[in-house]
């Protein structure tokens, strides 16, 4: 049994949108770990307190749900055009690795105001009182993020009167611009078509809206497969049945997506793509027993990330349902009514959110060219975070 004495690393717990996640500064992670690589993963798992077959993450700072069980790496940039380079680890719960293949929309809140707190971004560009632009590179997508971070004589302001379904208490405003959203150097629409026809076998052939922005994401009619899209968490995550079914749609729409070459790689590439159904809006209770009534909202979306229907909207998938929104003939689309559109507010199990997106048609193609949505972080813990000295 090791008695190697434990280490101290510097960290900083944030939540940032309906998420938490433990935020590291590239330059004070042990040396080892400094680049990517098996040390980097064994310490963020050990971290988080993973793989845990308990399914808690009792030993460590997860929170045994997706929307927990993360890490972030920042770094100052070299590029002229960005302020700081945003590196994502979603870490799973009871496998022992990191997935690297995504980002987090919901911790892409708190960058900007981790970064200007640890001098990442130029102290030039922080007004004493007002918004100060943090321009992000997100490191797993390469994509540009604008962050619009409120200052405070002198310093990130984090409370505030704006509230987020999903949040309990209100806090400052933070609006994310996440620009060319599609995820990678392909069509945002990976098939050529806004709608296709899913054969999955032991399911049946079902109608999917297959895209590329904010993050790879699945739509399916949610009557399709035999839901309302006005459920809860318990509805969904206490049916392994359904939860299997859904793992093997996400697996066959991944191969059509181009992301795999068959349905054994989906095992090891959980955070990515991502699965969500959709129907016309309807009148639901939330979580939380708030009242969504359907002339409130446009359309009810559900969305499953790591295996488990979503308490809220991951921030990426909701970049996903913006882009999809505005563009006609899409399933998101159609559930919110169809035609021309700049923004959409949906329902999901906590409450509403609203999002935007610009959308425009080039060489037959549809390109989103900005997807808009606002957020609030705020730190809950800063120190150092400690782990075995031979765990990675």
């Amino acid at each position: 049994m090791s008695s190697v004495p434990q280490i101290k690393v510097p960290a900083t717990y944030i939540r940032g949108g309906t998420s938490k996640g433990v935020f590291f500064s590239l330059e004070e992670l042990p040396e080892s770990c400094r680049v990517p690589g098996p040390a980097r993963d064994a310490l963020l798992l050990r971290v988080i307190g993973s793989p845990d077959p308990y399914g808690k993450q009792i030993d460590g700072m997860g929170g045994a749900t997706s929307s927990t069980s993360k890490t972030v790496i920042l770094s100052k940039s070299d590029s002229p055009d960005h302020d700081v380079n945003y590196l994502f680890g979603q870490v799973s719960i009871d496998k022992p690795f990191v997935d690297w293949s995504g980002n987090c929309g919901n911790l892409t809140a708190a960058v900007g105001a981790f970064a200007i707190s640890k001098g990442l971004v130029d102290s030039s560009l922080v007004p004493e009182n007002g918004i100060a632009t943090v321009r992000i590179w997100q490191v797993n997508i390469e994509k540009t993020i604008i962050a619009r971070v409120p200052i405070t004589n002198g310093e990130v302001q984090e409370t505030g009167d704006f509230e987020l379904d999903g949040v309990t208490f209100p806090a400052a405003e933070v609006q994310i611009e996440f620009m060319d959203p599609a995820d990678g150097e392909g069509s945002m629409f990976p098939t050529g078509n806004l709608v296709d026809d899913l054969e999955v076998p032991g399911v049946g052939t079902l109608k999917a809206t297959m895209i590329n922005a904010g993050i790879p994401t699945i739509f399916l009619n949610a009557e399709d497969i035999g839901y309302t899209g006005t459920e809860l968490q318990d509805a969904i995550n206490n049916d392994t049945q359904a939860l299997a079914k859904f793992e093997t749609i996400r697996a066959h729409g991944a191969i059509r997506m181009g992301l795999i070459k068959d349905v054994e790689e989906a095992a090891g590439r959980q955070h990515t793509p991502k699965i969500a159904f959709v129907n016309r809006a309807t009148d639901y209770t939330s979580s939380s027993g708030k009242a969504v009534k359907a002339d409130e909202i446009d359309l009810v979306v559900r969305a499953l990330s790591m295996g488990k229907l979503h308490h809220a909207m991951m921030g990426t998938a909701a970049v996903a349902i913006s882009a999809a929104a505005v563009v006609p003939g899409t399933l998101v689309n159609l559930a919110a009514g169809g035609g021309e559109r700049n923004f959409v507010r949906f329902g999901h199990p906590s409450g509403t959110l609203r999002v935007g997106a610009e959308a425009v048609q080039q060489n037959g193609e549809w390109v989103v060219t900005k997807a808009i949505m606002s957020r609030s972080a705020r730190v809950l813990m800063e120190g150092w975070v400690r782990v075995p000295g031979d765990a990675f």
